[in-house]
């Protein structure tokens, strides 16, 4: 049995549908779990949805319709016939969407943010199952908010590895035995009767949830690249494909931001000892990269990782003292009350220094912490990580730009520039 995940660049149309199809000629007769991510930039659209709705205490009708009419377009592309039944299925989630998009102001943000968003994946499968059914390739849809258990720390759940073992192997045991293929969706889960969302881009870790549970020969990942580049090809052109890294070395390079891989995927996967293949979505055939056991694979060639829109904050005491374990140990809850991660940190005498992603959430935690520090910081800032640094590529990737904090260690190297 193979867990495939598909993401949103790989469903973003009518075509790249009808793609999914040709991809499972390669696979005919074996036993599939696909998941699947909400389609291109429907997360970014419904997430714009959603703050309008919470904060104004409505919804944008027009963005609304837009993210509709997209739907409807790619079925209407998809399924010629007006009475097949995934226009049914499509309108039926819509109206639900609709009746939560007045109930902003009952609830916290975060709770609100995990009953809307989750609908791009919903979308989506449901289009990918019926269009797979039609062109030959019988599956079950399930519902993967009543798979993936969560706890109730929306937006960035936890699994319940015990409670989403016994539910995804009863469910999916029976299912497997009238079809081979499942289809289900990436990012979400469920606690009691309400959505939950895995943290951003966790469609991943979703899949490496299935393949632990379910003790996969393997995952799948289908991109828009040919494997695990060692730099961001919209950033740079000279990229390399990285053809076998260890589960180590990917668990490094997702802590340090690289995106191909979220943070989240590897840990269940090497409990398993469960490959991970990187593989095109436009040219399948090719091999791809693969993420396994075998440290000594791993490449040597430098990989950088740009993280934009980033903070540089300088925490200090007001009458001079060290910054000690006492003065850490508050600063570090309050980052972990507002949940803002730090990219990276570096300490003086009289000084804590951190970089993180800006977020709203970044207003609360530094109002607090000037309730007993003082707090200077800059923004509009750049993260530049390079694992297996060299000096050439340390001078490329910082001509013309203000090093203003820079952190070094054997083999990684990290410098907030401006």
């Amino acid at each position: 049995m193979r867990v495939f995940k598909f993401g949103g660049a790989s469903v973003k149309d009518a075509e790249s549908v009808r793609n999914i199809s040709l991809i499972l000629h390669n696979y005919r007769n074996q036993k599939l779990v696909i998941i699947v991510s909400a389609m291109n930039k429907t997360t970014n659209a419904l997430e714009k949805l959603t703050e309008d709705s919470f904060e104004n205490d409505r919804a944008s009708g027009s963005l609304f319709k837009e993210i509709k009419d997209y739907h409807f377009q790619v079925a209407q592309a998809l399924f010629p016939e007006q009475n097949h039944p995934v226009f049914a299925s499509l309108e039926k989630l819509f109206m639900e969407m609709d009746l939560l998009l007045g109930t902003g102001e009952k609830q916290e943000f975060d709770q609100y943010y995990d009953q809307l968003v989750p609908y791009g994946e919903l979308l989506s499968t449901q289009i990918i199952s019926w269009f797979l059914n039609d062109a030959g390739f019988q599956n079950i849809w399930l519902d993967a908010r009543k798979l993936v258990i969560t706890d109730n720390t929306y937006r960035s759940a936890k699994v319940n590895w015990e409670a989403s073992r016994d539910v995804i192997a009863g469910k999916l045991g029976p299912a497997f035995s009238k079809s081979n293929i499942i289809v289900t969706q990436g990012f979400i889960g469920g606690h009691g009767s309400l959505s939950t969302t895995l943290g951003r881009e966790g469609s991943d870790f979703s899949a490496a949830i299935f393949a632990n549970i379910l003790d996969a020969r393997e995952v799948i990942v289908w991109k828009d690249v040919p494997g695990y580049l060692n730099a961001d090809p919209m950033y740079f052109d000279d990229t390399v494909k990285l053809d076998r890294l260890s589960y180590t070395e990917t668990i490094e390079l997702a802590f340090y931001g690289a995106k191909i891989i979220h943070p989240k995927t590897i840990r269940p996967l090497k409990n398993k000892g469960i490959p991970l293949y990187v593989k095109s979505f436009q040219s399948p055939e090719e091999a791809g990269s693969v993420i396994h056991a075998d440290i000594s694979s791993d490449a040597t060639v430098p990989s950088c990782i740009i993280k934009q829109e980033q903070v540089l904050i300088s925490i200090s005491s007001r009458d001079f003292s060290f910054i000690a374990e006492d003065h850490l140990h508050l600063i570090f809850g309050l980052f972990a009350k507002h949940r803002c991660g730090i990219n990276l940190m570096q300490n003086s005498a009289i000084s804590f220094s951190v970089c993180v992603d800006n977020t709203p959430r970044l207003n609360g935690l530094i109002s607090e912490l000037q309730n007993d520090f003082s707090v200077k910081y800059n923004k509009d800032l750049h993260l530049i990580t390079i694992r297996h640094y060299d000096a050439d590529t340390i001078r490329k990737l910082t001509k013309n730009n203000d090093i203003l904090l820079e952190q070094r260690s054997r083999v990684t190297v990290q410098m907030v520039v401006k």
